[in-house]
C-alpha cells in the first residue's frame, strides 16, 4: 500500500483523485488544493514554479510514495523542476489530451479548452508541433475555474461564459474537444447542453492514473484486494468546503472510506 499525493490549485484535482479511486482504491490518499490562490492559470510562470514546488516538496514531508501534480499549469510551468528537486520518487503531471484528440478527430479539426498560462507555456507549443496535420482551436476558459470553484458548474453563469469560449471552437467545426483543465470534466454536463452529442470530449485523467499504477508497481507496491484506503483533504482556504466539494463533484462513494480535512494555514 502507498501514500500517494495529488496537488491542484484547487477541486479540479478531485477528477483525477476520483479516477485514482476506481483504478487504484486501496491506497491511501492526501489531497492538497491551493484554493486560497485558485486560479494558477492567471498567475506569473515564476509564481507557479515556486508555489507548485512549495507544495510538493510539503506531500513530500508528509512521506508521500508519489506525487500528481494534478493541475495543467502547474505541470506546464514546473513539473521538470519537480521531478529534478524530488527526483527519489515518482512524479506525474498532467498535460491536455492533444494527442489522443488528434487520433480520434475525423475531420482534424480540435478544440483546446485550457487556461492562458497553459496554451502559452513552452511544453504545450512543444506538444503541438509534433502534430502538424491537425488544426487546434485553441481557447483560453477564463472565468471558468472560479465558478468551478464556488460550486457553479452547472449555473447560468457558467454556462452562458462557457457558450462564449466554445463558440470559435463550435464556429471552427471542431469534432473533438480537448478538456485542457482538470476542472474541465466537471463541465461535462454543460458542454453536452450547449454542444449535445455530436463532439467527442477528451481528457487525460484515465492515462495519468495508469502511469500512476505503473509506477507503483516498478516500486513494488503490493494492492490488497478489497480494502478501501483513506483520504486526507487538506486546503489553504476552506478544508470542510473541499470536502463538501469532493462529495458533491466527485462519482465515487466517500462514505466507504475514512475521510479528515484539514487547513494549512502555514500556505495563506
Amino acid at each position: 500500500m502507498a501514500l500517494i499525493g495529488v496537488f491542484d490549485s484547487g477541486v479540479g484535482g478531485l477528477s483525477i483523485l476520483d479516477e485514482a479511486l476506481r483504478q487504484l482504491p486501496e491506497h491511501d490518499y492526501i489531497y492538497l488544493a491551493d484554493s486560497i490562490n485558485a486560479p494558477y492559470g492567471e498567475k506569473s510562470s515564476e509564481w507557479i514554479a515556486s508555489r507548485s514546488m512549495e507544495l510538493c516538496q510539503y506531500l513530500a514531508a508528509r512521506g508521500c510514495d508519489a506525487i500528481m501534480v494534478a493541475c495543467n499549469t502547474a505541470t506546464a510551468e514546473a513539473i521538470a523542476h519537480i521531478r529534478n528537486e524530488l527526483s527519489n520518487i515518482p512524479i506525474i503531471g498532467v498535460e491536455p489530451g492533444i494527442k489522443p484528440a488528434a487520433m480520434q478527430s475525423a475531420n482534424g479539426i480540435v478544440g483546446v479548452l485550457a487556461t492562458e498560462a497553459t496554451l502559452k507555456s513552452d511544453k504545450f507549443s512543444a506538444l503541438l508541433a509534433t502534430l502538424p496535420n491537425c488544426k487546434f482551436v485553441k481557447q483560453a476558459g477564463a472565468g471558468l475555474v472560479p465558478l468551478i470553484e464556488a460550486g457553479q458548474a452547472n449555473g447560468e453563469e457558467t454556462l452562458e461564459l462557457l457558450a462564449e469560449h466554445l463558440e470559435p471552437i463550435q464556429d471552427a467545426g471542431a469534432d473533438t474537444l480537448v478538456l485542457g483543465c482538470t476542472h474541465y470534466p466537471f463541465l461535462r454536463k454543460a458542454i453536452r447542453k450547449l454542444l449535445g452529442d455530436s463532439i467527442n470530449l477528451i481528457d487525460t485523467s484515465d492515462a495519468v492514473v495508469r502511469q500512476l499504477k505503473r509506477k507503483l508497481e516498478a516500486q513494488g507496491k503490493q494492492l490488497n484486494d478489497g480494502d478501501q484506503g483513506s483520504i486526507q483533504f487538506i486546503s489553504s482556504k476552506d478544508a470542510e468546503l473541499l470536502h463538501q466539494m469532493a462529495h458533491e463533484l466527485m462519482q465515487s462513494d466517500l462514505t466507504e472510506r475514512s475521510t479528515q480535512s484539514q487547513l494549512v494555514s502555514t500556505f495563506r
